[in-house]
């Protein structure tokens, strides 16, 4: 499903800067809605109902979250446009691998084969799999709007998904010990993700913000809204 929300931009041969900036404006608000629905709030109820402090363990992840991409951006400095890509990629990366813990750990704490247990444990495979499909395209719109071709943009955008199946495998052989990780490593994913989305992508769409001041800010807004709409619908 990744592949699929990456495969977006192969539709846009050479698009229009208004374009650019809103479809970029659209990733940032995926980026920002995803931090809190995907990650923020079932790290919360998780972190609730393993006996955890939820507010500590959360701000703690959200914070060591945003100063380590911070950090590997100072330590590995490169030309803007690659720091950006690269800022980009890591945070989906990130995001993307306590989801796929989160589905092992779902199978993997199954203690009856039942169809209820089953389906409960398949919706949420679903539900992560249909949010992953504008999370590739936030991935690969942004680099093509960095100048990278269709062709590279859509393939680190369905790249940043292929953690998942490792995170999975993870949390099935250790459903109990990763369980306990979990809040924790979804904090930590958020905060990166926060990070990149004001830091990197919300400034870069405002190349048009004098013609057209609400072209960028209205994509911010149609895209947290998909985000929203898609996470609570399939929570």
């Amino acid at each position: 499903v990744t592949a699929l929300g990456a495969a977006v931009v192969l539709f846009f041969r050479s698009p229009r800067q208004k374009l650019l900036d809103t479809l970029l404006g659209f990733a940032a608000g995926v980026m920002i809605a995803a931090s809190f629905w995907s990650l923020l709030a079932p790290a919360i109820e998780r972190a609730e109902t393993l006996g955890m402090v939820p507010w500590l363990v959360t701000a703690a992840g959200f914070l060591l979250g945003a100063l380590f991409l911070w950090g590997a951006d100072k330590l590995l400095p490169m030309p803007r446009e690659h720091s950006r890509a690269r800022l980009l990629i890591t945070s989906v990366t990130l995001h993307n691998l306590p989801e796929g813990i989160a589905v092992g750990v779902a199978f993997g704490a199954l203690r009856d084969l039942s169809p209820e247990s089953v389906m409960g444990a398949a919706a949420v495979a679903i539900g992560i799999g249909l949010q992953n499909f504008p999370e590739g395209a936030a991935v690969a719109l942004p680099l093509r709007r960095e100048g990278y071709s269709r062709r590279k943009s859509f393939v680190w955008g369905q790249a940043s998904g292929m953690v998942e199946p490792i995170g999975g495998l993870l949390g099935a052989c250790c459903s109990v010990y990763m369980e306990r990780a979990l809040p924790f490593a979804l904090s930590f994913a958020a905060g990166a993700m926060m990070l990149v989305a004001v830091h990197e992508l919300i400034p870069a769409c405002q190349h048009s913000a004098k013609r057209r001041p609400y072209c960028a800010t209205m994509g911010t807004v149609w895209g947290f809204t998909a985000m929203m709409v898609l996470d609570v619908a399939l929570s």
